[in-house]
């Protein structure tokens, strides 16, 4: 074995971790200069070393002395002496010496973070990763070492920057793979390693770095939760070990988005350009820093609300303020604060007030469940502090003001607005338990909340106000109703108000988004159930006839149309009609999906209000047949209604819905969506596919007369058109719709009752409707030989599945004229290489082919496979038969299968590489 890595023992190693190491002579000296050529043999040394510890185990081959050398190696890239050395010189050569020694650096980083990923370490090698933590933390000492901020900054700058993303990296493997390990030992300073890391994170010279640092203290956070609620005995004694660096880090990271403490930062993010995850820089920035806030607020709940809500409160009372500084001129209001610092001075108290606000609705999941008593009162301040906020924005009309700077003050104010009504959104989870409580208790301050909330909101449902705030206020509308359903609700007079406007012919109408908005809250007051009530005291009568005069209202104009409303005489142009059709329909389908998982006195009362509109719906579906974007929106409402509102229209009804789309998705009709109308088209008939497929998987009888008529369109109609194209469109809802039908109406092929099968044994069964099994089949087959991966990979699934759930493999049918066929296609694909990412899951396959007919496989099959394979030669085709190994079990057969796909696939490779009229032997 190695000599020990220590002289003394592991503890006294432990307690002189952050000081300065044994080896820290060593690491003290100049770093020597070394010509080019030493320079790359290091390097290329490192590079090896780097990929041998990607796949070696930790054991005794990685010296003491070893690691030493690689750690000397790391200093190369924090050695700024050496690289300014070299500029001051100034010839390019020295340059260049200093970026290659940088270059040095982050190789050896590779090689200690190849290490540090490894999970399993062996008793043995603990020390070793002592010893490395030892030379890395004093690494990161020497890198944090001064008092002054902005020496460490500077000298974060001037590091290559891919050193520095390696140093970090090591940081997030420490912190999330070893801290368990190492903070077991009581003598391991982690609160000193937590200062430098709190150094580091804050001294970040790129925005990319400070958010890499971030994610490790969320790691570190996540470690902190879990290891609390595993050992909630110890709970104080954790938390108080670490609670003045919790602190510490949460008053950081919120002076850190605020412009008052971080402006000169924060001005450099971008807020326009969204990225992948559709957020800008600004938004992601925020984003993380409010999800490390909220882990704090997890673990210390009273500290971080103390220090939060202070902070808040300062920027509440400038937005309060601004009142008196508001003055009537000609045109209507204006802010009388012109001065450009003053100006300054308010954009950025207004960013930051938005910020808090999106803060301190982050939190609000602490404020709820059981510790809902004993955090009352400060969830009870916030939510009024919140609501006052709302309210005062809407009765001074801050966001129609006039200012000095339009361009920057208007667009905050708005901001602040919308921030407060969404901050006070978040809480609808805590308004809801305390509707429950106040239930109970029929407080009069809840009542107050909610009335209040409605008049800061009910201005804002207006034409007149910026779309940002008047959404804002439409999800705050929908989370009171849906979410905290107060029984009040609808006698309060704001909420009258807004169902007066929203079903006034002669108002505005709303932008289409917040029309859904504020129809589906509507919908949602007079269709949900009061909670804490019973039944007889729901009021459903009263609410029944509401929701049908609302519903009526909205479907006005959409019920008076008629199926000739295309026609060439129409009265009205086609543009306005498809308007209607379009506005009414995308309220309405909102209304039912929002229903569909509700009670069933919900749906009924939903139902009974729709029935007229549905039925015109289905009156005017032919007229506009060949519109393929109003099919489309008729289609996703009809879709929507067979998913939540099936049992509700009655068997009669869904029946003539079902025979009037058969009838109208004739086969020209279909090639004419598919192949001349574009993805309009397809997304029509994938529509029409899906309500089949609800149609296909309802139990009962009730439906199963239209089994041979959709089969029918599915096998002889919609396939024949879109088998040889090479676009996934509508492929993939076939496929589904055709699995549909086998899985849930099996009898409809295979008839026997599972009595009689086990009474005649291996006997098979009577088989019906055999040629439509048949072309099922084949079509599963054929999709095989397509490129496209994704619908490859379902129908595979779709196989495996039908196997699993129904036997399919065993089936005479199958067993005789099929399964070799399938299994020949799955090899010919492995062969092809076309879709190696499912190569596992062929294999699986082809093995539970095979294992019904082991013995035809291995007699028959995989000779005639064999035979019939060309590029290899007659004895070839002999070794490839005698290597494949009768195995049964399935990680041989599998194992077998892959070694003959690349057997064969090597065999024909060396065959086509020989120059023309070589002599085989």
């Amino acid at each position: 074995p190695p000599p020990s890595p220590t002289s003394g023992e592991s503890g006294d190693l432990l307690s002189n971790l952050l000081q300065s190491p044994t080896s820290a002579k060593l690491l003290n000296q100049p770093i020597p200069i070394l010509d080019a050529e030493s320079e790359y043999i290091c390097s290329l040394a490192l590079e090896c070393l780097a990929h041998l510890f990607s796949w070696i185990p930790l054991s005794a081959s990685i010296t003491p002395s070893l690691l030493t050398t690689i750690f000397h190696f790391a200093r190369f890239g924090c050695d700024i002496r050496a690289r300014k050395m070299a500029s001051v010189n100034g010839s390019s050569q020295n340059c260049v010496l200093g970026q290659e020694r940088g270059r040095l650096g982050v190789l050896a980083m590779s090689c200690i973070n190849e290490l540090m990923s490894k999970n399993c370490v062996p008793m043995e090698f603990e020390e070793y990763l002592l010893r490395m933590f030892q030379q890395t933390f004093y690494l990161l000492q020497k890198i944090t070492k001064d008092n002054n901020a902005h020496t460490v900054k500077s000298r974060l700058e001037e590091l290559d920057e891919s050193y520095v993303e390696k140093f970090t990296d090591f940081l997030r493997l420490f912190v999330s793979v070893h801290l368990r390990r190492i903070e077991s030992y009581s003598q391991f300073p982690v609160v000193e390693f937590l200062t430098l890391l709190f150094k580091y994170t804050f001294h970040q010279p790129t925005h990319e770095g400070y958010f890499s640092c971030l994610d490790i203290w969320t790691l570190f956070l996540d470690y902190l939760t879990s290891k609390i609620k595993s050992r909630l005995g110890d709970k104080e004694a954790v938390l108080n070990r670490y609670e003045d660096a919790l602190v510490l880090l949460l008053t950081e990271v919120l002076n850190r988005i605020q412009f008052r403490y971080n402006q000169a930062q924060l001005e450099e993010l971008d807020d326009e350009t969204l990225d992948d995850d559709q957020q800008t820089e600004w938004q992601r920035y925020l984003r993380q820093s409010l999800e490390v806030v909220a882990k704090v607020m997890e673990l210390l709940p009273t500290h971080a609300f103390s220090t939060l809500f202070p902070v808040l409160q300062d920027n509440l009372e400038v937005y309060l303020g601004l009142q008196q500084f508001i003055v009537t001129s000609g045109s209507g209001h204006r802010l009388n604060i012109t001065a450009e610092n003053d100006c300054r001075r308010l954009h950025c108290s207004l960013r930051d007030l938005s910020s808090l606000l999106q803060a301190v609705g982050r939190l609000a999941e602490y404020f709820i469940g059981d510790v809902f008593a004993a955090r009352f009162s400060d969830a009870l301040t916030v939510v009024e502090r919140l609501v006052k906020v709302t309210l005062y924005g809407s009765q001074i009309k801050l966001y129609n003001i006039e200012t000095a700077v339009p361009s920057v003050l208007k667009p905050d104010l708005i901001d602040v607005h919308a921030q407060s009504l969404a901050a006070l959104q978040a809480y609808s989870h805590w308004l809801a338990q305390y509707c429950s409580e106040a239930h109970r208790q029929n407080t009069q301050q809840f009542v107050t909340l909610i009335s209040t909330t409605m008049d800061a909101v009910t201005p804002l449902i207006s034409t007149k106000v910026q779309d940002k705030l008047l959404l804002s206020a439409c999800h705050l509308l929908v989370s009171l109703a849906t979410t905290v359903r107060p029984v009040f609700l609808i006698s309060i007079p704001s909420v009258q108000k807004v169902f007066n406007r929203i079903t006034d012919a002669s108002a505005q109408r709303l932008i289409d988004k917040a029309q859904v908005l504020v129809c589906r809250a509507l919908s949602n007051i007079l269709l949900l159930p009061w909670p804490n009530l019973p039944e007889n005291e729901q009021q459903w009568p009263v609410r029944s006839v509401n929701h049908a005069s609302l519903i009526s209202a909205l479907s006005r104009d959409y019920r008076s149309l008629k199926p000739d409303a295309v026609a060439p005489q129409r009265k009205m142009p086609l543009d306005d009609t498809k308007v209607i059709i379009h506005q009414t329909l995308s309220v309405l389908e909102d209304i039912v999906e929002n229903i569909s998982g509700e009670s069933t006195k919900s749906r009924q009362i939903c139902y009974q209000s729709l029935q007229e509109s549905v039925q015109v719906s289905l009156a005017l579906f032919p007229a506009f047949i060949h519109q393929s974007d109003v099919t489309d929106e008729m289609l996703s409402f009809f879709l929507t209604l067979f998913r939540g509102l099936r049992v509700q229209m009655g068997v009669p009804f869904t029946e003539q819905i079902i025979q009037t789309f058969l009838n109208m998705f004739t086969r020209e009709q279909l090639a004419d969506s598919i192949l001349n109308e574009g993805s309009t088209g397809c997304r029509v008939v994938e529509k029409f596919l899906k309500i089949l497929q609800v149609v296909v998987q309802e139990p009962g009888q009730v439906f199963k007369p239209f089994l041979p008529s959709i089969i029918s369109l599915c096998m002889e109609q919609v396939y024949p058109i879109i088998a040889e194209r090479p676009s996934p469109d509508v492929k993939a809802e076939l496929f589904e719709l055709l699995f549909r039908t086998l899985h849930h109406n099996w009898r409809h092929f295979f008839k026997a009752s599972v009595l009689a099968s086990v009474q005649r044994g291996v006997a098979e069964e009577p088989m019906e409707n055999e040629p439509q099994f048949s072309a099922i089949m084949q079509a599963f087959g054929q999709s095989f030989l397509q490129p496209d991966i994704h619908l490859f990979k379902q129908n595979l699934f779709y196989l495996e599945t039908l196997n699993t759930k129904q036997k399919l493999y065993h089936k005479k049918i199958f067993r005789t004229t099929m399964l070799f066929q399938f299994v020949n296609v799955l090899l010919q694909v492995l062969l092809r290489k076309s879709h190696d990412l499912l190569q596992e899951e062929i294999g699986v396959a082809v093995y539970n082919m095979a294992s019904v007919d082991f013995d035809g496989f291995f007699a028959a099959f995989l000779p005639e496979f064999l035979s019939s394979c060309d590029g290899v030669d007659a004895n070839q085709k002999n070794v490839l038969g005698r290597n494949f190994k009768m195995d049964r079990d399935l990680p041989s057969f599998t194992q077998n299968v892959h070694r003959l796909v690349n057997d064969l696939r090597y065999y024909r490779l060396c065959n086509d590489s020989l120059p023309p009229g070589t002599v085989k032997l």
